[in-house]
């Protein structure tokens, strides 16, 4: 363990950037509304691969596919989240504990569910995520900032896109019975 104790910047502080033209006042609303991006961002990257790992059935290779995709580009939106909040002279939302009190969504408990509950578990994480985008997307464009602007915007694509294939998954046209109706 490393026994450096030079703390370079507290986390909570905003200090904006002089190279982007952003002031800390624009610049701490800012990051805060991407901290808390990252956060759901990352509870929800940690509920897709709970799927993927524990997804069983029929339909199990699609669905474990979809969901390993779905998990590795939430995990590559939160990367670009937490260098954008750096960027803009704040510290990225980290630890498991701040993440999940700063994430606007509920995860499920540690339990596995049936596929189809999981995914409508899913679905309710996208829709809370595609809300909150959607505001900060506005909160970007308000303050100035085309660029945070156009990279929420961008993944507000991708995570509409996946909501839209998981509805799809959870349709009754399906090529396995239910046991109930046989």
């Amino acid at each position: 363990m490393s026994t450096q104790k030079t703390v370079r910047q507290h986390a909570g502080e905003v200090e904006g950037s002089e190279a982007l033209r952003i002031d800390a006042e624009k610049a701490e609303q800012l990051v805060d509304a991407l901290n808390t991006d990252l956060a759901s961002t990352y509870v929800l990257y940690h509920q897709l691969r709970k799927h993927h790992w524990n997804v069983e059935g029929a339909e199990f290779r699609d669905l474990h596919l979809f969901l390993g995709d779905a998990a590795e580009e939430a995990e590559a939106f939160a990367d670009e989240l937490a260098e954008r909040a750096q960027a803009l002279g704040g510290v990225p939302v980290s630890g498991m504990e701040n993440l999940a009190e700063r994430a606007t969504i509920e995860p499920e408990d540690e339990d596995v569910y049936d596929i189809r509950s999981s995914l409508e578990n899913d679905m309710e994480m996208d829709g809370d995520i595609i809300e909150t985008l959607r505001d900060h997307v506005e909160l970007a464009e308000n303050l100035g900032d085309h660029t945070t602007a156009h990279m929420l915007r961008e993944n507000l694509i991708d995570v509409e896109e996946a909501a839209h294939h998981v509805e799809h998954y959870l349709e009754d046209d399906t090529l396995v019975l239910d046991s109930a109706t046989q």
